[in-house]
């Protein structure tokens, strides 16, 4: 979201129609349907989130018959490598919380 809004600003517009957006993780339904409001040309995401995610798990977003824009959607790119580094990263804020789960 936050980087969405600093696009539109940057670019001075809302719509985002010529624009990509990479992410390591699936997005959820919140972040679909604010790329979905954005007009966001194509999504790249490289680890699926079979929790979480809204594109190719749960809502499927993009594929609903209400869902006013459809992005281009790449998947799985550096899946292994996006997946390491999340969970590196949630490992290291457990760690520095003192949580062990």
């Amino acid at each position: 979201m936050i980087a969405l809004r600093e696009a539109a600003e940057r670019l001075g517009r809302d719509r985002l129609s010529d624009c990509d957006l990479w992410v390591t993780l699936e997005p959820c339904a919140m972040c679909a349907g604010a790329m979905v409001h954005a007009r966001i040309a194509r999504l790249y995401y490289g680890a699926d989130d079979p929790k979480g995610g809204a594109v190719a798990h749960g809502g499927r977003i993009f594929a609903q018959p209400t869902c006013l824009h459809h992005p281009e959607i790449y998947s799985g790119i550096g899946a292994n490598e996006a997946g390491q580094l999340l969970r590196d990263f949630f490992a290291a804020r457990r760690q520095s919380t003192g949580r062990l789960d």
